[in-house]
């Protein structure tokens, strides 16, 4: 640690998932000996959520096999791990994160990582039957929920819903899907890759209804029996799926210096006040190109803002780095693996470059205000990597 200065000696991690444990990791791998407290408020070592919707609900996995790093692993980083503890408040002027129960955590720097939770439908929470995915004990749950068959409907056609969907149906479920979109995927990936996508689904037997939004639950006992959608329709359902999107973990920070809105407002470095720092899903810090704050719910970025700000903490007072990367994401449905690098979302070119999409082997581009912005692609991986460089510099369109 020599030759830098005003690096903190005591570091609170807050969020114990792929963020956090990024950063902690990283703060050791670069020669930090000081204190590291990484608290968690799930009771389990930290794990991968993407295989949550995947391989632990198909039953390919068991969960010990979702763990991040083994407990001889852990164990080495010298941590003070405090799972099963929520932090309630952050008190910038003593420098203390408080816990539930009243514990104050002393710190020179607060890194959070404290990711998202499910958003609910009015009325839905505490109703057998009604599930969200987010943590080991969710999907655990609506496993078991799935193993015996019956009526599934899922509200939201994202990846979460369309992941769910297919290990759904190969659990023997009668699987409905309902956005509002005009196919599944279509506001990630683009409305060709995403009619493509609902074709699968419906070839695997999933009745996918578009153009329409969940609007209220049917209850009967205590148990949901459906799902009244928006414009009257009623779905019969004996579990229900809610894969609406995310609220970011941030309330927890009200009465701090740290600015909130849609998470925790940070500068290019990912600096949220002075001795504050967030990654994550829960970070929003300026979009690159647009200026704009704008948070990305993937598992890499997670991982990499987690380093970047690990090494930020330890740059003292030297320059610190903006945070730059190209987003990636992947997804298994029915043994089809989709991957994507950057953000497709309001794209308004669409290119395929290799293969057919008709033949689920295809890379293709996006493009946005006469830029590449994205990449997609199912069964190419090496052409697929070779349009990342494309996608990182923001080539011009049509892309050489």
């Amino acid at each position: 640690m020599t030759g830098r200065t005003a690096y903190p000696a005591r570091v609170a991690v807050v969020g114990a998932s792929a963020a956090g444990l990024a950063c902690a990791e990283g703060l050791r791998r670069q020669g930090f000996d000081g204190r590291v407290t990484l608290v968690g408020e799930e009771r389990e070592p930290p794990y991968d959520r993407p295989p949550l919707s995947k391989q632990l609900l198909s039953g390919a996995w068991p969960a010990d096999r979702l763990l991040l790093r083994d407990a001889a692993a852990l164990d080495a980083l010298g941590l003070e791990l405090m799972l099963g503890r929520r932090a309630v408040a952050l008190d910038t002027r003593r420098r203390e994160v408080v816990l539930d129960g009243g514990r104050r955590i002393g710190c020179d720097a607060v890194v959070v990582a404290t990711g998202l939770r499910p958003r609910w439908l009015p009325g839905a929470q505490g109703v057998h039957g009604v599930h969200v995915l987010r943590t080991l004990a969710d999907a655990v749950a609506l496993r078991a929920a799935l193993s015996g068959g019956g009526r599934l409907v899922v509200a939201g056609g994202g990846f979460i819903g369309a992941e769910v969907a297919a290990a759904a149906r190969s659990s023997g479920c009668e699987t409905t899907v309902v956005t509002p979109a005009e196919a599944l995927l279509a506001d990630a990936v683009g409305p060709r890759i995403g009619a493509l996508l609902t074709a699968v689904h419906r070839e695997h037997g999933v009745r996918v209804v578009t153009g329409a939004r969940a609007g209220a639950l049917i209850v009967r006992s205590g148990r949901v029996t459906g799902v009244r959608l928006g414009d009257g329709r009623r779905l019969p359902a004996d579990t229900v799926l809610l894969g609406v999107g995310g609220t970011p973990n941030a309330e927890w920070l009200a009465g701090s210096s740290v600015p909130t809105g849609d998470g925790v407002v940070c500068d290019e470095a990912l600096r949220a006040a002075p001795g504050v720092w967030a990654c994550g899903d829960v970070a929003a810090w300026p979009d690159p190109y647009g200026g704009a704050p704008r948070r990305v719910e993937h598992r890499t970025n997670a991982s990499e803002q987690g380093l970047a700000v690990a090494r930020a903490l330890l740059a003292g007072d030297g320059p610190v780095t903006p945070f730059r990367s190209v987003p990636y994401l992947w997804s298994d449905q029915y043994g089809l693996r989709l991957q994507v690098y950057g953000r497709p979302r309001g794209a308004d070119r669409f290119r395929v470059v290799d293969g057919d999409p008709a033949e689920h082997r295809f890379t293709a581009l996006f493009g946005r205000g006469g830029r590449v912005c994205a990449a997609a692609g199912m069964g190419l991986p090496g052409p697929l990597r070779a349009l990342r460089a494309l996608v990182a510099e923001r080539a011009a369109w049509p892309a050489r």
